[in-house]
């Protein structure tokens, strides 16, 4: 398999051109992908590499190589790709700490967007996802999946439309260090608490407090 750095570099490239390639193009399962030579030179890589990199998404599930006809998207689930191409990008420490960097400019920027446009449906929604968070963490959970809603919520109510379409598969790629951070010990409940801060001080219009709140929160979820 892809031993080499370079060759997990290449991986990765497959990866995000599959998933760019299924986004862009709205491809569904059966539809056919390009062809090695065309990954080849869209990637910079020899079709060796590429060939062996089609080979891992295959055993993955993702892919299915038709003989004399090409490569074809299988049936897949989005949130399992995403999961793969989260484990290879979040590999890289650099790239682990930018993805970090990146989100909390994104997520500062809807607060302070979101202190001006957040309407009550925003706040009914925000308090819906805290209520369910709130049970899950009485039942010894980890409310990943309600975490990661409550900030897209956060993100919508700013009403940037490009802001949300960036700060979407940021964050989705980030799954496994959300989950990772919620399990440490306390780290759940008070994640809540810091959520109910945030949520009151964009109700209340405070740019200066909700920005404060949401940095604090971010910091804290740090591992």
């Amino acid at each position: 398999m892809l031993d080499s750095s370079q060759d997990r570099k290449v991986y990765e490239g497959i990866l995000l051109q599959l998933h760019e390639i299924i986004q862009e193009q709205n491809l569904r399962p059966g539809d056919k992908l390009p062809s090695e030579r065309e990954l080849s030179e869209q990637l910079g890589a020899g079709r060796s590499s590429v060939r062996e990199a089609l080979r891992a998404l295959e055993l993955l599930g993702l892919i299915e190589t038709r003989r004399g006809e090409g490569t074809f998207l299988k049936h897949y689930r989005h949130n399992r790709l995403i999961d793969i191409l989260g484990f290879f990008i979040l590999r890289d420490t650099k790239t682990k700490k930018d993805l970090i960097e990146m989100r909390r400019m994104l997520e500062l920027d809807a607060v302070r967007l979101a202190c001006r446009r957040a309407t009550d449906k925003h706040f009914d929604e925000m308090e819906r996802i805290l209520a369910i968070a709130e049970e899950r963490v009485a039942r010894g959970e980890v409310p990943a999946e309600e975490d990661y809603q409550f900030h897209r919520v956060i993100c919508r109510s700013s009403r940037n439309s490009i802001l949300h379409r960036i700060w979407t598969p940021l964050v989705e790629y980030s799954n496994s260090i959300r989950i990772e951070s919620l399990s440490r010990e306390g780290r759940a409940s008070a994640a809540l608490v810091e959520h109910r801060q945030i949520m009151e001080a964009i109700r209340e219009g405070d740019v200066n407090v909700a920005l404060e709140r949401m940095k604090q929160h971010l910091e804290n979820s740090k591992l």
